[in-house]
């Protein structure tokens, strides 16, 4: 590479450069790796700074020394060594070969070392060269040609500080999602307010008045990476007030992970009547939640401290009540203890714990079997969310089916035909989405005005069911009092939230053999199974439980508790 061509080190020095060029070819020379491989440059890296801009590093060396070390430096830059053919790279992998690589071929610290150090240096004195070390890359290096991995959703539920946003800021942390130096920055922060504890959680509650009250509100989003599966975390929000929004979280889960707190006190609040565990799991189950881990987390407090005992009390009260509510113990639900905190067995398994055998949380959602997903089926994309940027942009799981980019799709029930203009999956853009993954759609022909969450994107040539009227299975979970026809609720069935009117009981349901009653009931109460009509105050999308299951499912909610659980069994026609 020609000097000439190369920008000057810094802009006191370009008045002399032409002076120095050719004492500096010379150095080159002396110093040129004859194997190299030619040099393909890295967008994205970060500014060069030379060393003797640094003061840490160059108080004790003359003048002659530093200019020696940026000549090699240069050098050392250009003709990265790496093996032979491989020219073809990505920015990811420069990166992790940069990190790989030892650092001893020139004093200057190889490629690329000092120009990293001193950056971070710039922007973060008080760091420590080991914590230098610790900084990862953002985003994982993924190579090329790398089959897709498997998506799945984690959503994770539980009474209000059990330690869900914690337990999430620490998988990030540990999975590398998340920097260190970011994570000191928020401890320092916290550590202002009087919060020390809650640092981990401030990765996912992003929003001030989160971090501001300690609970989460909006339902938080973030991804990791394992060998052989991505992973969307979903944080729900555990407080009562927010359950319609951890309903639309749980409505894009593929797995739930109950997180209850071992602490004295904490499980049984979370566990009562009022409590927020209950009424998770059995949302978690009615949104289409398979498989459920439950996290016994804060064992390392001190009213706990490891304790077997303890983490077989809680485990013995929750396995009768998930089994009333469909899960079966054997094969649908996974306890483990964990400390979200500390990240014991989350990742490494702990000292702490000797009776725990199985896995720790992360290897063990990575061991999971691959969830059967229909890619040729008929496109369902549920709206969670919508925002305008640059167009309209529209937020949701894709269900079933396959999405490319550019291709024509329907929007229900307004029939809005669309064109995709851009597919983001968990912010990466791609051109082609396919079951599971969670997308970010940019849409032309429809303004984010006419969109609500609750709507339906599908393809033309079968478009989903669309009405107001539907009969369907209901079991009465909590009431006081009796239901009759003309009772009033709100209905969430998968992201849509509409208001609902029970309006006829057809027929009860035995619990135990499934045989329908021959008469009408008049009303029905707590624990009863019953047939019944209902109507919507607007139109929806729906599908039977028996063609689509993610879009035949709901609960009834009424005064901020969840009263019903239900399936669509069949859609009932609209008189004109």
């Amino acid at each position: 590479m020609d000097p000439r061509d190369t920008a000057p080190d810094s802009w006191e020095q370009e008045d002399d450069v032409e002076a120095t060029i050719e004492r500096q070819l010379q150095e080159a020379l002396t110093n040129l790796n004859v194997n190299a491989k030619p040099f393909v440059p890295n967008i994205n890296a970060a500014a060069f700074v030379p060393t003797f801009t640094v003061k840490d590093h160059s108080e004790n060396l003359d003048s002659a020394v530093a200019v020696e070390k940026i000549s090699t430096m240069e050098v050392s830059e250009s003709p990265a060594p790496v093996e032979n053919g491989d020219s073809k790279m990505t920015i990811e992998e420069r990166w992790d070969q940069k990190e790989a690589e030892p650092n001893d071929e020139e004093p200057g610290g190889g490629d690329r070392g000092p120009a990293v150090a001193a950056t971070t240096e710039e922007m973060a004195p008080e760091m420590t060269e080991e914590e230098e070390e610790m900084l990862v890359p953002k985003a994982p290096p993924t190579q090329p040609d790398a089959p897709k991995r498997e998506h799945i959703n984690v959503v994770f539920i539980g009474h209000v500080d059990a330690g869900k946003s914690t337990i999430g800021g620490q998988i990030m942390y540990l999975t590398g999602m998340v920097e260190k130096r970011t994570l000191e920055k928020y401890e320092r922060e916290a550590k202002e307010k009087n919060r020390e504890t809650w640092y981990l959680s401030w990765a996912l509650d992003t929003n001030q008045e989160e971090r501001d009250k300690g609970k989460t509100v909006e339902v938080g989003r973030a991804y990791f990476e394992t060998d052989k599966k991505h992973f969307t975390i979903l944080d729900a929000p555990g407080h009562k007030s927010f359950v319609p929004n951890m309903i639309g979280g749980a409505s894009q889960a593929d797995l739930a992970v109950l997180v209850i707190s071992a602490r004295k006190g904490e499980f049984e609040t979370g566990f009562e009547k009022g409590g927020q565990t209950r009424e998770h799991a059995m949302l978690a189950k009615t949104a289409g939640v398979k498989h459920l881990i439950v996290l016994v987390n804060k064992m390392d407090d001190p009213t706990v401290n490891w304790s077997l005992d303890r983490y077989e009390e809680c485990k013995e009260k929750l396995v009768p009540f998930l089994k009333k509510v469909g899960f079966n113990p054997k094969k649908d639900i996974h306890f483990m203890p964990c400390s979200g905190l500390t990240g014991a067995n989350l990742k490494e398994p702990t000292d702490m714990c000797s009776w725990y055998t199985g896995l720790p949380f992360i290897p063990h959602l990575d061991s999971l079997p691959l969830l059967k997903r229909s890619s040729d089926g008929p496109i369902r994309l549920p709206i969670v969310d919508k925002y305008k940027d640059m167009g309209t942009v529209i937020l949701g799981k894709l269900e079933s089916g396959c999405i490319s980019k550019a291709q024509h799709l329907v929007m229900m029930p307004n029939r809005h035909v669309v064109e995709v203009l851009s597919l983001l999956s968990d912010d990466v853009e791609t051109d082609d989405a396919d079951p599971g993954e969670n997308l970010k759609l940019r849409l032309k022909g429809i303004e984010e005005e006419e969109i609500l969450p609750g709507f339906i994107l599908c393809n033309a040539e079968n478009l989903c069911h669309s009405g107001r009227t539907f009969d369907a299975q209901i079991v009465i979970i909590e009431h006081k009092s009796i239901i009759c026809p003309g009772y009033n609720a709100v209905l969430h069935i998968h992201t849509c939230i509409e208001e609902v009117q029970i309006t006829a009981l057809i027929c009860m349901v035995d619990k135990k053999s499934g045989e329908k009653s021959k008469t009408r009931p008049r009303f029905v109460k707590q624990d009863q199974v019953c047939i019944a009509r209902l109507r919507t105050a607007g139109t929806i999308c729906l599908e039977t439980f028996k063609d689509f299951p993610q879009m035949g499912r709901f609960t009834l909610r009424d005064e901020g508790k969840t009263i019903a659980i239900g399936k669509v069994l069949k859609l009932v026609a609209e008189r004109d």
